[in-house]
């Protein structure tokens, strides 16, 4: 079997294994616990931080129909019905991911938006979710305004972008509005902690510390780099190690420099 990068390996399957944005996840679950649910969603932050990952978790709450067949909306999808499964895979029909950073134009916007009239194939809801968003064209954000506005009640836009700024007003005004923060150092370092456990890689705290610093609040970034640093260290996490492939300078040698500034020696 192939190697499967930590990065998707680890990647949440529900909102219970989101670690790092509790104020989206809380909103989200409640909204959901109590059917308060908007026509359309925006996830905004940097890489790696959950955008799609919400995106995907949201779409199996929506269609989830339970192990027995017989689910409905919820904020605990079961992960083993054939809805949450095939969403977990990526073949489910009525869930579409649209890069728009290659699908930019009105015509792709169009197509996605002629779908829309029809209803869901085999689930409850059909989840568009565009990523990037803010790299569609104007003609293209404007081809969706009126659906976007009044979309059937089937249908569920999840927006995600890395620059908010640039997605326009009339866009903004229409969706609810989730920040995703970078996440911070110690929350990485826990979780990298918890990985290294379950891959059963020999860990320094040190080097963990390190990665978790290095990542700058994504999680994904800081998956990537262990999966480096562990072919780096030929399967172990040493901190000498990670500071090389790094080329982070020991805070000792800083404090000897300091120390020999501040005696006038240097």
């Amino acid at each position: 079997m192939s190697y499967l990068v930590l990065a998707r390996k680890y990647r949440p399957r529900s909102f219970e294994q989101m670690v790092g944005q509790p104020h989206v996840v809380q909103a989200l679950s409640n909204a959901l616990k109590q059917r308060r649910l908007h026509h359309a969603y925006l996830f905004t932050g940097t890489r790696g931080v959950g955008k799609t990952t919400v995106s995907r978790v949201l779409a199996k709450s929506l269609n989830c129909m339970g192990p027995q067949g017989d689910g409905d909306i919820t904020a605990h999808p079961c992960g083993v019905c054939q809805a949450c499964r095939d969403i977990d895979a990526g073949r489910f029909v009525d869930y579409v991911e649209l890069d728009a950073a290659s699908n930019r134009g009105v015509e792709e916007i169009s197509q996605l938006l002629e779908q829309a009239v029809y209803k869901p194939v085999v689930g409850r809801f059909k989840v568009y979710m565009i990523d990037e968003v803010h790299m569609l064209s104007n003609t293209a954000f404007n081809a969706m305004l009126k659906t976007l506005e009044e979309p059937p009640e089937y249908l569920k836009f999840v927006l995600a972008t890395t620059d908010p700024q640039k997605v326009p007003v009339t866009v903004l005004s229409r969706c609810l509005q989730f920040n995703l923060r970078p996440m911070a150092a110690q929350t990485i370092e826990e979780h990298l902690a918890h990985v290294s456990a379950e891959e059963r890689i020999e860990a320094e705290p040190g080097a963990l510390r390190l990665i978790a610093r290095a990542a700058r609040g994504s999680m994904r970034d800081a998956l990537s780099l262990t999966d480096q640093a562990v072919a780096f260290g030929a399967g172990r996490l040493v901190e000498s190690v990670v500071r090389t492939m790094l080329g982070a300078v020991d805070a000792a040698h800083v404090m000897l420099m300091l120390r020999a500034l501040a005696q006038a020696d240097a």
